[in-house]
């Protein structure tokens, strides 16, 4: 046995240090959401080639360090494509970057037959039309987030916020030169202990006019988006504002700057902003800068010796049986990649089944004959080792009807592929929301399909060996065999619990906006009760026939869950059943799921229904359930007129920016 060096730990704690310092900037960008148009084009039409250009084109200028970037392909043909990338102003390169690079992806996977769509995410943006919408102030599509958690004094705080972002807002937007970032952010003491960080941004290529008229727009909603709440923002397509009692932006100089092309004057020379006073001494916030590390690198180091030398007697032998424990789980599911690549004919493009977060999906054949499903995670998936382990093991030890099941996997160099039972039926979402399937599914069809997920997310949550959090359950990630039975899929981002573990906290969020929960979302905080919120959505979605991500309702609700709710509490439930699905349904079942629904997507998890009760609901016609409130991330004011009653505390300031009602709707979604 190796015996344990204590002079070891400084090189270690070193190593540690430097490698969270290389690693700490390489978290994945933050989708936000993604909206399509409803006109659509047929494929191999120009339109699509236009599309594929300025997707190339826009691919090609991240790399020139550009901020901002807007093109027009097809300019002088009938089909002309105008589109943008604008990253967040305070954001590195890399990053911005890295977020475009994510962004194409994305957009070319969800709105591959659109002629218009955006897509959000917390560092970009990037969107585009077969209008030309360059200088224009468009504020539809649009949403808001919120913090769940209130402040204390909300009188007090929403003045606070209504004046420090209207200042912020005629700071951004006066005597700002051709070509600035049109971005800003500010600090206001709200005590002596807590601030608030305010951030505000317009597209460029908007004049400081139009920049002012859409923050002027985005602001009037703070009541509606965000009253009293610890944090929140509303987003339009060419502008947005935010504020959290935290930093969530770089703290960088955030005067308006040129964009690359713009001359701007030189920064101050040191000696000509520092009076005498300070070079005799150095400022509190300089000490308190430069001791603060330090004192925490000192406590950590402290603290990691004492941990490893009290686990330094154990190391070997704890470490050691763990490892033994992976290899029995793992060894004997290992293929080897030859075999792989001999089933999937060498991942001919004629035997790929889609392409998900992670890598691409292809059909194959083992020599035995049997048919699989291969999962080649893509090198830039940002999965790793430790990822795909978490994957293989967790998979690997379930066993239930409703759960695809893993056959191995391969792990060869870069190559990670996982091998799963094929199911021939594909993905939920490939037959809900293709009009030309959905014939494929009538209502008893979809109460079965509801049953067996809920069955499968039982399992996971109270059955299995161990507790089991999805934190990602989708339509997407729920397949049909032969007989149309739902088999839950997709569990690299699931996070296994003690038995008697019932929630965690992450700040790495992971999962698809539209079925993530409010505390999710907003605080990282996940529990068995995030798994049910998303089991709600999906609900819902399969009795609408409506993606909740992409909704569009036109002069009803922002979003699925709204216009569920203003139908259930209209006493109208019936009509929000999809009329693909025919007469022939019971009525009992279909109040019966969107009651359901409903108690699973309320704002408060200790509100939402365990899936033990879900279960026994669906089974059972005489369990009793509570009435359902308003759900999560539903407009808590007057519906009629979301922005009643706010006014400004500032009166010269509301001159320029006043608080008046604004007459047009905003809840209304030009895209679906």
């Amino acid at each position: 046995m190796t015996s344990f060096n204590p002079f070891s730990l400084p090189i270690l704690f070193l190593s540690i240090l430097s490698f969270l310092s290389l690693t700490s900037h390489a978290a994945d960008p933050v989708h936000l959401r993604t909206v399509c148009g409803n006109s659509t084009f047929s494929s191999n039409s120009l339109y699509q080639t236009n599309i594929k250009s300025l997707l190339s084109s826009i691919s090609s200028n991240t790399t020139q360090n550009l901020e901002f970037y807007n093109a027009t392909i097809g300019q002088n043909t009938s089909n002309p494509v105008y589109g943008l990338f604008n990253c967040r102003g305070d954001v590195t390169s890399q990053v911005c970057r890295d977020c475009v690079v994510a962004a194409v992806k994305e957009i070319t996977s969800e709105c591959s037959e659109e002629r218009v769509a955006i897509t959000w995410y917390d560092e970009c943006i990037l969107r585009y039309s077969n209008r030309s919408f360059f200088s224009q102030v468009d504020e539809k599509p649009m949403f808001r987030l919120y913090n769940t958690q209130n402040v204390t004094d909300q009188a007090k705080f929403n003045q606070l916020l209504n004046s420090s972002m209207i200042e912020l807002a005629n700071k951004t937007t006066s005597d700002v030169p051709t070509g600035a970032k049109n971005f800003g952010t500010s600090q206001v003491n709200i005590s002596a202990f807590q601030t608030l960080y305010n951030l505000v941004q317009c597209t460029p290529d908007l004049s400081s006019a139009n920049c002012s008229r859409c923050l002027l727009d985005a602001l009037k909603l703070l009541p509606w988006c965000c009253s009293g709440k610890q944090g929140g923002r509303v987003v339009f397509p060419s502008c947005s504002f935010r504020y959290e009692l935290y930093p969530f932006y770089r703290m960088v100089a955030t005067a308006p700057t040129p964009s690359p092309g713009v001359q701007s004057s030189p920064p101050p020379s040191p000696s000509s902003v520092s009076g005498p006073k300070d070079k005799s001494k150095l400022s509190t916030s300089k000490i308190v800068a430069i001791v603060a590390p330090i004192s925490a690198s000192v406590v950590l180091f402290i603290v990691g010796c004492c941990f490893l030398i009290r686990r330094g007697k154990k190391y070997n032998a704890v470490d050691g049986e763990n490892a033994a424990n992976d290899i029995t789980t793992v060894e004997s599911l290992q293929f080897d990649f030859v075999t792989i690549e001999s089933a999937t004919n060498t991942f001919s493009e004629d035997n790929k089944l889609g392409e998900g977060g992670f890598g691409q999906v292809y059909k194959g054949t083992l020599p035995n004959g049997q048919e699989i499903a291969v999962k080649r995670l893509s090198k830039s998936s940002g999965q790793g080792a430790e990822q795909f382990k978490n994957e293989v093991v967790v998979v690997a030890q379930l066993q239930h009807r409703n759960l695809v099941r893993l056959l191995g996997f391969c792990l060869q160099g870069e190559e990670k592929i996982l091998v799963y039972e094929f199911v021939p039926n594909k993905s939920l979402d490939y037959i809900l929301y293709d009009p030309k399937k959905q014939g494929l599914l009538d209502w008893s069809r979809c109460y079965k399909i509801i049953g067996g997920i809920a069955r499968g997310i039982q399992y996971l949550h109270e059955d299995s060996r161990l507790r089991i959090i999805h934190r990602d359950l989708k339509a997407s990630n729920v397949l049909l065999d032969a007989d149309m039975n739902p088999k839950i899929s997709d569990f690299g981002m699931a996070r296994i619990f003690g038995v008697d573990q019932t929630q965690g906290n992450t700040s790495r969020i992971v999962g698809t906006y539209g079925y993530m929960s409010p505390e999710y979302a907003m605080h990282g905080e996940f529990s068995v009760k995030s798994d049910v919120y998303s089991f709600g959505v999906l609900v819902l979605e399969i009795i609408t026939g409506k993606k909740n991500s992409n909704f569009y309702e036109s002069e009803v609700a922002e979003d699925l869950l709204s216009y569920v709710w203003i139908h259930w509490r209209d006493g109208r439930p019936l009509e929000l059943l999809d009329p693909a699905l025919g007469d022939s349904f019971s009525r009992d079942e279909v109040m019966r799921c969107i009651h359901i629904g409903l108690l699973c997507v309320q704002e408060d998890p200790a509100d939402r229904p365990t899936m033990a009760t879900i279960v026994l609901t669906l089974t059972s016609g005489s369990v009793s359930l509570q009435a359902p409130q308003q759900p999560a991330f539903f407009p808590k004011t007057d519906t009629n007129n979301p922005i009643k009653g706010l006014e400004s505390s500032d009166q010269s300031t509301s001159k320029s920016m006043p608080w008046s009602v604004n007459e047009a709707s905003i809840t209304e979604l030009d895209p679906r």
